[in-house]
Order: C-alpha cells, then structure tokens, then sequence
C-alpha cells in the first residue's frame, strides 16, 4: 500500500482541538492529527506536520468526500463527518480526560452511518521535531509497541496494520474496513514513564472520558449564545493542567502576519491571560477554573514576590530563551520554541492578579494560604508604579497607560472586596496616585485615554481598565476612549489594538479578538446594548466550523492568525456571553420573533 503522506497543512479555521488539560492536539478536515506535544503542553511534539514536520496520524476516506464535523455539547470531544460518494463515515477524536501528566490516550473511533467505510490509516510518530523516529517497533499480542525518542508507544485496534521500515518516515499503514452500522476503535498510548500492563477497554475509556466532560461542565443556559459559551469554558478546561495552570496556547510559530517575524511560541502560562479566564468563569459562575486561576497566581507570587514573571511553564518553571526549531514552519512563519517573555518586567499582571483574587473573594472562594499573594502584588505595584515596563502588548518599556490603569482597577477591587486582610486606605491611595500620574501624562487634548506619554494614540488595552473599574463608571475620560477606540481602531464592529503610523486598519496585523469582545463588554456598560449585542455577534462569528478564536481575524481574507486555540479570547467571549445587558438581549430575541 501506498504511504497516505498528510504533509500540506490547512488553513487555520479547518483545525479541531481535543485536549485533556495536560496536553492537546489540532487535527486537520483530512483526520490529520497535525500537532500534538507530549508528554506536556511544552514537551516536543510527536505530531507536527502543522509546522512542517513529517509525523503525523490520519485516518482519511479512501475515496473523495467533502468535510464538517460538531463537538458533543460542552466537550471537547470532537467527531469528523465525511460525506462520500457511497457513505458516510465519522471518526470520534478525544484525548481521554482528564489527562494523566504522564500518559496521554488518543482516543479514535471510526463509524460507517451506512455502506461499508473504506478509510487509510497512517501512524508515524517522532519526537524531538523529527530528530527522535520510532524504533523497538515490535507486535505485543494484538497491539503494536515501539519507543518514540523518550516515550513509550502502544498502538491497539490495529492488529493487521503494515509497519513501513523507510528511514524517512518509519511508520504504520492500514487499509481499514468498517462495516455499515457498525465502528472500530483505534487507542494510542504514549507515557514517559512506561504503560500499564495491558491497552485501555475501548468502552470503558471513552464512557469515563464522556462522563467526566459532563461532570465537569457548567450550566451556562442562561448565557447570550449558551452553545458557544459552554464550548468557550471546554476550550478553557482542556487547557488548564492539574497543577493549574492554563496555557495561552495549544501551538508555537503560528504567524500572526506573514514572513514578518510575528510568530511566537504561546504553550505556556501567562500570568495575564490566566487571570482574564478567572475573571471570566467567576462571571459565569464556573467555579473551579476561578479556583486553578487563584492558585497558580497566588503561588506563583508567594514563591516569586516582586519578582513575578509574565509567563511560566505548566509547572511554575521560567520560560525557556526562545530559539528557532530545525523545522519549516507554517506557511508564511519560523518554527520556534521559548520566549522573549521571560526576560521582561510587565507591572499589569500583578494588577490582573488583584482583580483575579477579588473575584474569589466575591465568591468566598479565596483560601486563607491565597491571602498573602495579596498583598506581595499591593507592595509590588506600590515599589515599582513609576517604573517603565513592556505593557500588555509586551513591546518596548514605558509607562504605559493601560499597565498604571489596571493596577488601579486591581488595587480599587481588592480593597472593595471582603476578607481579603489588606489595607483599604493604602490600596486606595496607592490607586489614587496610579490614577493621578496617568492622568498628568496620559489624557489627550480631546479627553481620552492615550497609549502613554510618547504615544498619543488611542489603545484598544485601555478597554481592559476600564470594564474593571479603574475609574467609576461612566467616567467622561473613559466615555471618551470608547467612543474613540469606536471611531478610529474599528471596523464593522471588529477592534483592532492600535494604529502604527498613518498605515489602513487591517493592513499591518488583523482585528484583535481579545479586544472585540472587550468592546462588547464596555459597550453594555455604557448602556448601549444593540452596539455591544453587534460586537459580540461579530466578534463569535470570527471562526471556522469547529469554533475555535486564534488571537487575530484577518477581516478580508476571514482568515485566523496567530497560534490555535487563544484562551484569552475564549475567555473574553465567555465573560461577554454572560453580561447581564446581553443576556437581556439574548432572552429578548428567545422571546420574540425578533421584529420591532
């Protein structure tokens, strides 16, 4: 049999994301799992056509067929649908959740809804970007075992699959055959420290795996677009490890403009986007993400102290230098691996980490061992609130306005919020004089907020501060800047961060999804509902058919860029969903046809 080489990556909107939350993986319209790292989110991967590698596992029809495919409700269980000229075939795809850190289980099961199914398997794992192939290839019983660099494989469901011995890609081949009516299961485990003594029962896997999704989900029914809220929250669970932390990303290298340098590697935490999702599922009543938000901050910052760092990896260690990887890339990006990230100074996290532990506070969901993370980012933000840092865009250090405003709101939430033993008169004050400097540096002449004191632009980041209250609300400053983040970084209700030069919105990255739904939010706060109804709607709709936010939205092409999932913008979209102005909207148009 011919090798079923699935070397060509798609673009982005044609990936689906199955995660367990200590790893997780694309798989392309082709049943192409493209990129899966392991044993953890920042391991190497074993899959990676996506950034051009050769390993890859698809299961694909053997003859032509047109693609979609659904997730089961508030899952991340995702089934491919292909449409053939004599059947229809569906393959279920799931990481067996929740993950072990250790061992991940690929879970696949192909279906023939009618007529025989005829599909081409084709299974060549390497580690380490291709420097680690497979060897120790041997049968065990009725499954394949071999070594992957150093994981431990076991293939088992395919029995009479080919072992293909090329050195450039030794790998497994199968020609399998479903009858109609009926499925057949495909489980891959790889581990890092050895395997059980016998495969995983197929049934018993997959009913754990559907159980625990179900288990874990909240009810968001009452959320403006519950669908996609709930698949927003499962993207977020997915990413979130036991140990809690959240990646920012399930990819590295995935450019966010072509061939210009814009390619970065988001498989960790960032301190930031971890408390954005707290944020958001404290929203929305979902618990147990606000809790795996508190805890990683608040060690974090007990360990670290002033010296808190923008991101960390899944286990609390410093982001490795970045360097470029010894693979092609995605088209129009560089393969990389680390980041910049961990050499800067970024003052807004540690008011992003406030307004994290005010949120429990608010729910009584803030332990006793939590309360003193508090007060390090207080006396942090206190030392260093004249000191210039790189800023939410992570970009050359000033005093930029966001960073000073979102301390502010954090120091303003804490200092509101019960039980959290801090010193209101001095968080107050130290939010005063926060307030006060940008004030003097960072008004412009028509009354909004500037980008910082060299930058006279508007930020589309300012809307960050003010939906938390860094100010009271309708602040005429604030009033100002949404009315001019309106005029001049938005299009067609899609919000770009900021202006380079005089150059047209669009032409130098994409709109910014984070801030889309930021303008939502902000919108409904001001009492303009039909304009943050429009935002949001637009905002959701930047997607492909799996419903999965990259971090920008090529308008023209209604292209993604930049790296797969992007939790902050799943998050925004949930903690949007779950306003009260837009669930009054929401509930409107469940009532009514619609019309005036």
């Amino acid at each position: 049999m011919e090798p079923t080489r699935v070397e060509q990556p798609h673009v982005l909107r044609e990936y689906a994301f199955v995660a367990d939350g200590e790893r997780g993986a694309l798989i392309g319209p082709r049943g192409d799992i493209a990129w899966l790292c392991a044993p953890s989110w920042d391991s190497a991967p074993v899959f990676d056509t996506l950034i051009g590698g050769t390993s890859v596992y698809s299961v694909t029809p053997d003859e032509r067929f047109v693609w979609g495919g659904y997730y089961d409700a508030g899952s991340l269980i995702w089934n491919s649908r292909w449409v053939t000229g004599s059947t229809v075939i569906e393959c279920r795809d799931a990481l067996a959740f929740p993950g072990d850190e250790h061992r991940v289980v690929v879970l696949r099961r192909l279906r023939a809804l009618h007529d025989e199914a005829r599909v081409l398997v084709e299974l060549n794992p390497a580690h380490d970007y291709g420097r680690a192939p497979l060897r120790d290839v041997r049968r065990a019983d009725e499954a394949w075992e071999a070594r992957c660099g150093r994981l431990r494989l076991r293939w088992s469901g395919a029995a009479d699959a080919v072992f293909d011995e090329d050195p450039r890609c030794p790998g497994w081949r199968l020609l399998l055959r479903v009858p109609p009516g009926e499925y057949r299961d495909l489980v891959l485990e790889l581990s890092a420290i050895g395997l059980p003594d016998s495969p995983p029962d197929p049934e018993s896997i997959w009913a754990a795996t559907e159980s625990h999704w179900k288990r874990e989900m909240p009810v968001l029914w009452s959320s403006a677009a519950p669908r996609d809220a709930s698949h927003a929250y499962a993207v977020l669970r997915g990413m979130t490890g036991s140990g809690g932390g959240m990646v920012a990303a399930a990819t590295t290298g995935l450019p966010e403009r072509d061939e210009q340098g814009a390619n970065y590697d988001y498989r960790y935490v960032w301190i930031r986007d971890q408390c954005l999702a707290g944020q958001a599922a404290a929203t929305a009543g979902a618990l147990p993400l606000l809790d795996a938000a508190v805890g990683f901050t608040a060690e974090r910052l007990l360990a670290d102290g002033p010296a808190l760092m923008p991101a960390y990896t899944v286990r609390g260690e410093a982001v490795p230098r970045e360097r470029d990887v010894d693979l092609p890339g995605y088209p129009g990006g560089t393969a990389v691996l680390g980041n910049r990230v961990r050499d800067q100074f970024q003052l807004d996290i540690f008011g992003e980490a406030l307004l994290v532990f005010a949120a429990a506070a608010r729910h009584d969901h803030l332990p006793a061992e939590y309360r003193p993370a508090i007060g390090v980012a207080v006396e942090a933000i206190a030392a260093h609130r004249d000191r210039r840092d790189a800023g939410i865009w992570e970009i050359d250090d000033e005093h930029w306005a966001h960073s000073g405003l979102i301390c502010a709101a954090g120091l303003r939430a804490v200092a509101a919020s019960p039980d959290t033993g801090v010193d209101r008169d001095v968080c107050t004050g130290v939010a005063d004089a926060l307030v006060s400097r940008v004030t003097k540096t960072c008004v412009h002449p028509t009354g909004r907020w500037q980008r910082s004191p060299q930058h006279p632009e508007v930020d589309a980041a300012l809307l960050l501060p003010i939906i938390r209250g860094a100010m009271p609300r309708g602040d005429p400053r604030d009033r100002a800047t949404v009315s001019a983040i309106a005029r001049e970084l938005s299009s067609d209700f899609y919000v770009y961060r900021y202006r380079d030069g005089e150059t047209p919105l669009g032409s130098d990255e994409g709109a910014f999804l984070l801030c889309g739904f930021a303008m939502a939010i902000a919108t409904a706060d001001l009492s303009l509902p039909v304009v943050a109804a429009r935002h949001f709607e637009r905002n959701r709709a930047a997607c492909g058919t799996p419903g999965l936010f990259a971090e920008e939205f090529d308008v023209a092409q209604r292209q993604l860029r930049g790296n797969l999932p992007q939790a902050f913008v799943h998050a925004l979209l949930l903690e949007a969903a779950n306003h009260p102005a837009l669930q009054r909207e929401w509930a409107y148009l469940e009532q009514s046809d619609g019309s005036p």
